[in-house]
């Protein structure tokens, strides 16, 4: 109570809301002697009623009962809640007090396997997270433990393979340990390397007074370095651009291409506006025809106001195949033949008639 939240070594677990919420952790030695209070409140979820209930844990020194010789177990099959139970817990101690036989047996330590880097597992086949259970004897480690240790089994745990143990069948019936990770604990061995920390009050020492910098400093003037960081970045940047400049400019591939499409667009265009205002020849039959006989220039087709902008450069002239030649009788003894010429002018045929005298 007083605490927005519960001590750092309890932890709590409630795997959904309708099951049962558990409590569990190990104190360490500073709050031995410190009664925790821990304020539990509750409600339902149907009538929404409340309950308020104060846990009273009281933490008594582990010297008053030495358990100098630690084992820590790995269990796969099972998950923390699980292993706390009183029963499960009892049958647990129960099968190490047979491979052991000492005269005290206690849980020291129960860990989900998540708490200690372990990965959830998948929700299939019903596996399990794993808890680490940690016990201690009075009396030291029998063989069947100490078998873990023989070179062997550290070969065939190296390689990822169960050890040999005579005594695993005595705990495979209900649990299924990873005998590569358990871990023997011989604290009458161990040599106590804690140093008792000596606080001090809390108060430095006296350094005297703060004496700021004298006014006798010299100023120090900046102009030459700021012209210095602009000019040298600006030099940089403006040979880098010429550089860029020269290839896209002058070095770029495709340049004598370049000048021949231009000067050939030019000249489409010139052609273009020539065009416009143009004076087109006149073809061969539309030019002044002599007559054979008699010498007279016979008109052209068109006028000289003809539009001929439309007018093709070259036109067929098949006259021969158009050709009907009709004699007709004047007096006696004399006939004049006509002739009947078909040209075509722009696609168009068009008829002319040429007479001609002849003496039969």
């Amino acid at each position: 109570m007083g605490y927005p939240d519960r001590p750092g070594w309890l932890r709590y677990i409630q795997r959904t809301p309708y099951s049962d919420g558990v409590l569990y952790g190990s104190p360490t030695a500073e709050n031995v002697g410190k009664p925790t209070i821990i304020e539990i409140t509750a409600y339902n979820r149907r009538t929404f009623e409340t309950a308020r209930h104060n846990l009273i844990i009281n933490i008594m020194s582990a010297e008053d009962f030495p358990l100098p010789y630690q084992a820590e177990f790995f269990i796969k099959n099972m998950n923390v809640e699980e292993m706390l139970a009183s029963e499960v817990l009892g049958d647990f101690l129960g099968a190490v007090k047979n491979v052991w036989q000492p005269e005290r047996l206690n849980a020291i330590n129960i860990t989900s396997a998540l708490d200690r880097g372990g990965r959830v597992p998948l929700p299939i086949n019903d596996l399990k997270e794993g808890v680490y259970v940690m016990v201690g004897a009075d009396v030291p480690f029998s063989s069947c433990l100490r078998e873990v240790e023989n070179p062997q089994n550290q070969l065939r745990c190296s390689q990822e393979m169960e050890p040999v143990i005579t005594c695993d069948k005595k705990f495979r019936t209900q649990f299924y340990i990873d005998w590569c990770k358990i871990s023997l604990v011989d604290k009458t061995k161990q040599v106590s390397t804690y140093q008792e920390v000596i606080r001090g009050e809390g108060i430095l020492p006296d350094g005297g007074e703060y004496k700021p910098p004298s006014d006798s400093l010299k100023s120090r003037d900046y102009y030459t370095d700021f012209l210095i960081t602009l000019a040298v970045p600006s030099a940089v940047a403006l040979v880098l651009f010429l550089i860029l400049a020269y290839i896209m400019c002058c070095r770029r591939e495709g340049v004598i291409q370049l000048v021949h499409h231009s000067a050939i667009q030019k000249s489409t265009k010139e052609l273009r506006d020539m065009s416009k205002n143009r004076e087109i020849a006149w073809p061969l039959s539309t030019l002044p025809v002599f007559h054979p006989v008699t010498g007279e220039i016979i008109p052209p087709l068109h006028t000289d106001n003809y539009d001929s902008t439309n007018m093709p450069l070259m036109q067929t002239q098949q006259n021969l195949p158009h050709q009907t030649q009709i004699p007709q009788q004047q007096t006696t003894g004399d006939f004049r033949l006509t002739t009947f010429q078909r040209f075509e002018v722009n696609g168009i045929p068009e008829e002319r008639k040429l007479t001609e005298a002849m003496n039969l």
